[in-house]
């Protein structure tokens, strides 16, 4: 056997067990797509997939019979066939009416129930409640948390609770419940491991979030599948699964490598770059995911979680904050507008703030009194003539 995250952790496993007929229809359509996708590691990616062939089977259950009477009808009504009966006053059967309508309608209301119930059990915002078919996740189990950015054009993943970050490699234990959150740095990419689970999409200014586990020790593809310019075709990355053991060392080995990803660092590795090699830090900046996210890594840019702040008022700051708030009895009368900033160049958006991902010294100072024209112009002549009916009424 090789290393922990060695090629020789290729697992060879049997399938999931299924139901007959899903069993029959996984086994057919293995052989015509790739074998990750139908026969994954991961509980999530197993669900999913007997969705896509349950979905397909039951469509199937019409499709094939009507194709079957289309050829049925051409034969058996041909020109030639001179026994074939001719109702040319034919034109309602209530029978067949019912038939037509009835197994279309049962098929919507299945795949309608079907649908309902796999978007709530298998939303990636949800926590996972097991490991698999037949085990439930312990009351005690610890998720290991991952962070990742998707970078211009590579995937930085953060592990706040060891502090460790690496690039186009993860690792994670078996059986072991996962928590994704994912940002994007410039364009909004996706997050795909077909092994785990399916994909979901990582943007830029926004958190989005996945749950997941794997069930069985691999070395698998990760890879982008939303495309996001010149790079994307080399933004792969592998993902390890291993045993606790294995992942507790693959961890000591990352901080024994050395190397700091502060926020300079993220700053030069943000820069677009193609078919980036595997990079490990042995500790990461505090705060580093939750700066990227709002798009305020260098200094003096402005993040976007106080820009909204700013734009939203008091009130919403104290409710942010799970302050006590005071209800007004009668509507607040309208505010004064809100100076411009004594900051050379900032803007008017935000209360005076720059724009997240931009530095207040980059925007130049015409910017901050471009709203003011607005507000000090003089009145529109519609609104003179309409004032002055209102004096004369």
């Amino acid at each position: 056997m090789g290393g922990p995250l060695s090629p020789a952790y290729l697992r060879p496993h049997d399938p999931n067990p299924l139901t007959p007929p899903l069993g029959a229809a996984r086994a057919c359509l293995a052989r015509w797509v790739q074998r990750v996708v139908l026969d994954p590691a991961g509980d999530l990616a197993v669900q999913q997939g007997n969705l896509v062939i349950f979905s397909t089977v039951l469509m199937l259950l019409i499709i094939v019979p009507v194709m079957a009477l289309i050829a049925l009808f051409a034969w058996r009504y041909r020109a030639t066939n001179k026994d074939a009966p001719y109702s040319p006053e034919w034109h309602h059967s209530t029978a067949l009416e019912l038939v037509i309508w009835a197994a279309p309608l049962l098929i919507i209301i299945c795949l309608g129930a079907v649908t309902w119930t796999s978007t709530h059990l298998l939303d990636p915002y949800r926590p996972i409640g097991r490991l698999d078919a037949g085990r439930a996740v312990a009351a005690t189990a610890k998720p290991v948390r991952v962070q990742v950015v998707a970078l211009d054009w590579k995937w930085l993943f953060i592990y706040p609770d060891y502090g460790i970050a690496t690039v186009n490699e993860l690792a994670a234990p078996v059986d072991r419940p996962l928590q994704f959150d994912l940002t994007a740095s410039n364009v909004m990419n996706a997050f795909y491991i077909p092994a785990l689970v399916g994909q979901i999409y990582a943007m830029p200014g926004m958190t989005t979030k996945l749950n997941a586990v794997i069930n069985h020790p691999g070395n698998y593809a990760g890879f982008s599948s939303n495309f996001s310019g010149d790079g994307f075709s080399g933004m792969h990355f592998r993902f390890h699964a291993v045993s606790e053991g294995a992942f507790d060392q693959w961890v000591a080995r990352v901080r024994a490598g050395g190397g700091k990803l502060d926020r300079q660092g993220y700053l030069g590795l943000a820069k677009p770059s193609a078919n980036t090699p595997v990079m490990r830090f042995a500790s990461v900046t505090p705060g580093l995911f939750d700066a990227a996210a709002n798009r305020c890594v260098a200094p003096g840019e402005t993040c976007m979680s106080a820009m909204m702040q700013a734009d939203a008022g008091e009130h919403h700051a104290h409710v942010a904050a799970g302050r006590p708030t005071q209800t007004m009895a009668m509507p607040m009368a309208a505010s004064a507008p809100i100076p411009a900033t004594t900051q050379p160049g900032a803007r008017l958006t935000g209360a005076g703030l720059p724009m997240p991902g931009t530095r207040a010294t980059d925007v130049p100072a015409t910017v901050a009194t471009e709203g003011l024209s607005d507000m000090t112009s003089p009145p529109s002549p519609f609104r003179r003539r309409r004032s002055a009916r209102s004096s004369a009424a």
